[in-house]
């Protein structure tokens, strides 16, 4: 998630003396000034306080996957680089794809000291299974440990491509523990034990803190403190940099080109990843609600939008275009369907196009310029998070925009609680996120679990993470045979991305706005071992998981 703009001095002000209250005494170090500090402060672009939630399968967890609960491989989303073992060694199919052999390691350990063993490997694929709200990858494997350091996965279909899901998206937990949890997929696991690079030291709402973990199988990480800090948004995250006081955030600041030259001591990274989009509340039979249960609305507002004019007011020029089949046009540039109406995004607005559909579903314009449709007026609301500048300059902006088409937009700042539980619960019209890409190089992972009927669930329930609520019998049908058909045959696999390609185009549950370029600012003058656009190692966003734990891993203290 990104976001920009300034908000009022007071609450920049405010959020920077909250923020020097919660470094006093908590060791941040001399923030730019120099070397010498193993305690990173970081900042994810929480707004308000947090609530403690470190269960990795909740849609509101606010940290723990990759940090303290450990999947068996990390796959990095940024380059197509081979796996990297971390709970596991090695993995292998069958030529059918219906069975997935792994090695673990042997010297791993929960942090409460008890041996991790494929037990808890087991158990954990079992609970994903049983629990609909923790199973986002549509898991239906079925695992048995062979011996304590291996375990085998059978399907009763071939499945290649849940391969990176269940090795790089599965948070595998302790067995002694959670199996006397009644309800896992909603504790909020206040005392988190995992197998990780880090533990959590202290919960605060304003802050909290993970430790380097003595016992890591990998020797305890170089850094030895993160602390995670609220603030009040963006400008009160800009103002934090500027004074030094934070090491790493992933958010825009002002000229985010030359932050180099404006913040001594820090660099930036661009990286073109998630893809920004109103979220819809989509399907009527699943209790959604409002005019944008209407495809043709959506799309409307598809052909409304002026990209060019969002991208310089609200992302300072930093995002690029996006393909309305959610394939990224720079890394996925050879899977992007010939099939599309548009291979990418108008960056321009088409009124003529938004009009058309409009009045072709049924909606005349009153005398006040609103669409209306058997006396309702084309009104809706839409969900951005407070402090979120940048994605409240763009859904301002897009308000302005959708009313030269007829289109009444209220925009409606909430809290990241308040707007996490509607997302989950489906309980909105729209709200303004990013689809992001899963745990391998590959759009499957995206639509996978966005676009599945599997990972979504009827308005009131937690959908996980299929927040728009979208149902097409010919999108699960082409995933499902993608899963059948080895990751390298590029041939046999494009058909069915045409399918989904198309079939998203035409509903448009998620309407793409732009690829948002991901920029982070670092420290690089107290910590060095940053990820470079020459050596990407991972995605460096600072909320990205479990990308922030690679990162970590990677850093030590400036001498």
């Amino acid at each position: 998630m990104s976001r920009i703009r300034s908000e009022s001095r007071r609450v920049s002000l405010a959020g920077a003396v909250a923020l020097g209250l919660v470094l006093t005494g908590c060791g941040a170090g001399d923030g730019a000034g120099g070397g010498g500090s193993d305690t990173l402060i970081a900042y994810t672009g929480q707004s308000g306080d947090y609530q403690i939630n470190f269960n990795p399968y909740s849609p509101t967890v606010i940290d723990g996957p990759g940090t303290i609960f450990e999947p068996l491989f990390f796959y990095n989303v940024a380059r197509k680089d081979k796996p990297e073992p971390r709970l596991g060694t090695a993995f292998s199919w069958n030529k059918q794809g219906t069975e997935l052999s792994v090695t673990l390691r042997p010297d791993a350990k929960w942090s409460d000291g008890q041996k991790f063993t494929a037990d808890d490997v087991v158990f954990t694929l079992d609970m994903i299974r049983k629990n609909p709200a923790m199973n986002s990858t549509g898991y239906s494997g079925t695992a048995r440990a062979v011996d304590a350091t291996h375990v085998k996965i059978t399907f009763d279909k071939p499945s290649f491509s849940d391969g990176p899901q269940i090795l790089g998206r599965s948070w595998i937990v302790p067995q002694h523990i959670w199996s006397k949890i009644a309800k896992p997929s909603e504790d909020v696991m206040k005392n988190p034990v995992g197998t990780g690079p880090f533990k959590l030291a202290d919960f605060k709402p304003q802050a909290f803190t993970l430790e380097a973990n003595p016992g890591y199988y990998g020797g305890a990480p170089a850094l030895k403190k993160i602390r995670f800090v609220a603030l009040s948004g963006n400008q009160s995250g800009a103002d934090a940099l500027k004074a030094g006081q934070i090491d790493w955030q992933t958010g825009p600041v002002p000229d985010i080109k030359n932050v180099s030259k404006n913040y001594p001591g820090y660099q930036a990274i661009t990286v073109p990843m998630n893809q920004t989009a109103l979220f819809t509340c989509s399907d009527a039979a699943l209790g959604c609600t409002g005019p944008q249960t209407d495809p043709a609305v959506r799309r409307a507002i598809y052909y409304a939008m002026d990209r060019t004019q969002l991208n310089a007011l609200a992302f300072e020029n930093t995002s690029s275009e996006i393909s309305p089949g959610f394939a990224l046009p720079g890394r996925d540039k050879a899977l992007v369907s010939a099939r599309l109406t548009d291979r990418l995004a108008p960056m321009q607005p088409q009124p003529a196009k938004a009009d058309g559909l409009l009045r072709a579903a049924g909606y005349t314009k009153g005398s006040d310029g609103v669409y209306a449709k058997n006396g309702t007026k084309l009104a809706l609301t839409v969900k951005v998070v407070s402090g979120w500048t940048d994605y409240i300059t763009a859904v301002s902006t897009l308000a302005e925009q959708l009313k030269k088409a007829g289109i009444k937009l209220t925009v409606q700042q909430v809290s990241w609680n308040e707007w996490s539980d509607a997302r989950g619960r489906g309980q909105y019209q729209l709200l303004i996120d990013a689809v992001s890409q899963g745990p391998a190089p590959d759009p499957y992972y995206p639509y996978s679990y966005f676009f599945s009927s599997r990972t979504t669930a009827p308005v009131g329930q937690t959908a996980n993470p299929n927040f728009a609520r979208f149902r097409n019998a010919r999108v699960d049908a082409a995933l499902d045979a993608l899963k059948a058909i080895d990751p390298q045959n590029t041939a046999a696999r494009q058909p069915y991305y045409d399918t989904i390609q198309t079939e998203i185009e035409k509903s448009m549950p998620y309407i793409p706005i732009l690829t948002g370029g991901t920029t982070s600012e670092f420290n690089a003058r107290k910590f060095t071992g940053w990820p470079t656009e020459d050596d990407l190692y991972a995605f460096p966003a600072v909320w990205g998981r479990p990308d922030n734990s690679q990162v970590f891993l990677h850093l030590k203290p400036a001498k």
